[in-house]
């Protein structure tokens, strides 16, 4: 039995939509940082995952939850 390797696409999601990877050479940090510009509550959403689906290995942005106050 051969070993196969198969390389995994990057994906983030957020909100239920899928948003492209803007570069493999970024930490998960910094796309969090990039993608952070146009979803300002994600400066301070968790990171989950990664969830292999498929040939996707996709991180989700999950919003704080908290009380202001």
């Amino acid at each position: 039995m051969a070993i196969q390797t198969q390389t995994l696409t990057r994906v983030f999601s957020y909100n239920g939509a899928e948003m492209a990877d803007p570069g493999a050479h970024m930490s998960v940090e910094e796309v969090k940082e990039v993608y952070g510009a146009s979803f300002p509550e994600l400066v301070n959403a968790t990171i989950e995952g990664p969830e292999v689906k498929g040939d996707k290995a996709v991180y989700t942005f999950a919003r704080a939850v908290g009380a202001k106050g």
